[in-house]
């Protein structure tokens, strides 16, 4: 753990973060989570969240979960009317193809049920650490860090780890934050990198975390 980031330090950013979530329109793998705690709806939508604002992919999910509430539901839809769902999401016939195929595999080879492995969620198409480590925390309360770009750069800008990827960010924060915090750091980055800490001219001035951040890499700013 750096000099800067001691654990009560660490906890105090939490609760401001906390605070300023509280404010903010709550995201939708977070709602989610919330109100139907279904490691299969947290996996879709997330699938479905790759490379798409957050507010599409709540109106894409809701759609999609219309039509297909089950793995077996989605397996049997055509890929067509999966991709007429969750447009306009990025990459959406991409997207209809590898959710079939996640319906079809949850529904045959894991008895309808979402595994609660790494390995297994990797196993499957379009299912990378981020989405693993989302569903495993969110959906099955098991300690992981999903990190995406967010993460990855709000944790630089801080200073909480010195990382060129994702995959490097996520390694590090796991020997910086203490295991509780784990799950819960994604929703609290991303609700602040989507309404604060913008990937380039980031508010600033003002911003809950100023005395506490110390702008690395930051050239620009509100």
């Amino acid at each position: 753990m750096t000099a800067r980031w001691n654990e009560s330090r660490i906890r105090e950013l939490v609760q401001r973060l906390e605070d300023f979530r509280r404010s903010c329109r709550v995201t939708t793998l977070a709602e989610e989570q919330e109100t139907s705690r279904s490691p299969f709806r947290l996996l879709v939508a997330c699938v479905i969240s790759l490379r798409t604002k957050d507010e599409v992919t709540a109106e894409a999910s809701r759609r999609l979960f219309e039509i297909a509430p089950t793995p077996n539901h989605l397996a049997e839809l055509e890929e067509k009317q999966i991709a007429g769902a969750i447009y306009p999401a990025g990459f959406y016939n991409t997207k209809a193809a590898q959710l079939k195929q996640i319906g079809r595999i949850i529904r045959d080879d894991f008895d309808d049920e979402v595994p609660a492995s790494e390995a297994d969620l990797l196993s499957m198409p379009g299912v990378g650490r981020k989405t693993a480590n989302l569903v495993l925390g969110l959906g099955f309360g098991i300690p992981a860090i999903c990190v995406d770009t967010h993460v990855h750069r709000i944790s630089n800008r801080l200073g909480f780890v010195s990382t060129n990827t994702p995959e490097q960010t996520e390694r590090a924060l796991m020997e910086v934050l203490p295991r509780d915090l784990w799950v819960p750091i994604n929703d609290l980055l991303v609700t602040f990198g989507q309404n604060r800490c913008h990937p380039t001219s980031p508010r600033c001035t003002n911003c809950q975390l100023e005395d506490l951040c110390p702008r690395i890499g930051v050239t620009r700013s509100r």
